[in-house]
């Protein structure tokens, strides 16, 4: 077998098998097979596609490059969410208390943020003494006794994945769909769960800009999911807007914290209740997905899902002394409206770069963060705003220049007529 042959069956559109596709990525993990043979596959299959056996053939051979974590020992259905990535998305950390209160075992490793969107890590190492270094003996354990643990991802898991991200990065080819499904879902499934929610961004801050090209990721990914035994849905959901109101990560915590109090963003609770009822219906804690989404929203009203939050915070040793110094930076800057009418509009991409610029995200992997900085949004989209009303506080610290107001009023779309509010979820697959 020649990997030029490979290259050059995929360039004319043909299907490839799955002793191909497993050939080449094998080949590229042992360093046998160069970079530049994997770059010009990447590119035929940017421009030819795969059908979803050849997604799963890579996904499957991405999965087996590297360890599997076994969480057998994890007694009852493992369910995990993955998210494709946005700003101000701090569901992880309201779902799995939520969940977790109602019974389901959710066992997740999550990743960083890049760029204009925020990771899950870097959310929780904000918090004072939280690990994310967990063993996995930890994580198991942690799991049985309170139902979630949520840790960092470890080197041995898919290293393929890393390759040809580190590739796909510098060529050109990371906006191909079967690419991205096959990524996503080898970590996912080397991770141990039963039960993938799969939260799928559309919209300006997100990596998927259409709904059909959303539906079609969505679609690969359930077939893969599906075709290693594993129950896997998808909810295409909105990144028009920052999700939630804050942007920035102890900013983010505490937002957390208020939709656990039963007190926060209806776009963000609504989202939340809505996956928390399929993970938990399908880790048998209920008997509809319809009961199961009932159960949530009381969790998150009665304290239940709070007080999860912060046992989940204790055993990975977090701890908040007060809410009220949890965020202090030298000056919160109101951005005002230039204009009176309704917002059409708020750039997500736009308040992302806005927060990385603050020292909130990173432009590279090397980057320090400041925790504290970030937006907090006072106004949304369908809000009826008045003109030098105030749309954003920026919470500031060192960094703040023209460029971030150029930003800021690059975001926003005000207009007189009248916008009305969609709902946060687009579709279910």
């Amino acid at each position: 077998m020649r990997v030029v042959d490979i290259i050059e069956k995929k360039r004319m559109g043909k299907v490839l098998t799955d002793e191909e596709i497993n050939f080449v990525i094998q080949g590229y993990v042992d360093k046998k097979v160069p970079d530049y043979q994997v770059s010009a596959l990447l590119m035929a299959i940017f421009f030819q596609g795969m059908n979803n056996e050849e997604s799963a053939s890579l996904t499957k051979a991405m999965l087996y490059s590297g360890d599997i974590i076994d969480l057998s020992e994890i007694e009852g259905v493992k369910v995990d969410k993955h998210s494709t990535g946005g700003v101000g998305d701090k569901t992880t950390l309201v779902l799995g208390p939520l969940v977790a209160s109602l019974g389901a075992k959710i066992a997740k490793l999550s990743g960083r943020g890049l760029g204009h969107t925020g990771g899950t890590l870097d959310k929780m190492e904000s918090i004072p003494g939280m690990r994310i270094d967990l063993s996995e003996t930890e994580f198991i354990n942690q799991v049985n006794k309170i139902n979630i643990a949520i840790a960092g991802q470890t080197k041995k898991i898919v290293p393929a994945d890393k390759l040809l991200y580190a590739l796909r990065d510098v060529t050109g080819t990371v906006p191909s769909i079967p690419l991205i499904a096959s990524s996503i879902m080898s970590k996912k499934l080397a991770s141990g769960a039963d039960v993938i929610c799969l939260d799928v961004k559309i919209g300006d801050g997100a990596f998927m800009k259409t709904l059909e090209d959303a539906k079609e990721l969505s679609k690969i990914m359930v077939s893969i999911g599906e075709a290693f035994g594993k129950k896997v849905s998808a909810f295409i959901t909105s990144m028009d807007e920052p999700l939630g109101l804050a942007v920035g990560n102890r900013l983010e915590i505490l937002e957390v914290i208020e939709t656990l109090e039963g007190n926060g963003p209806k776009d963000l609770e609504d989202l939340c209740v809505a996956i928390a009822g399929h993970m938990v219906y399908y880790a048998n804690q209920a008997n509809s997905i319809e009961a199961a989404t009932k159960m949530a929203y009381a969790n998150l009203k009665n304290g239940k899902a709070l007080a999860k939050f912060y046992e989940f915070l204790s055993a990975q040793g977090g701890k908040i002394e007060s809410i009220d110094t949890f965020v202090e930076v030298k000056e919160i800057i109101e951005y005002r409206a230039k204009t009176s009418g309704y917002i059409k509009s708020i750039k997500a991409l736009n308040i992302g770069l806005v927060a990385m610029k603050l020292g909130g995200g990173r432009e590279t992997m090397e980057d320090i963060i400041d925790p504290m900085v970030g937006v907090v949004l006072t106004r949304k989209v369908g809000d009826k705003v008045k003109k030098d009303e105030t749309l954003a506080k920026i919470y500031v610290n060192d960094k703040f220049n023209n460029e971030i107001i150029q930003l800021l009023d690059e975001a926003y779309e005000i207009v007189f007529e009248k916008i009305e509010k969609l709902p946060i979820i687009k579709e279910i697959i």
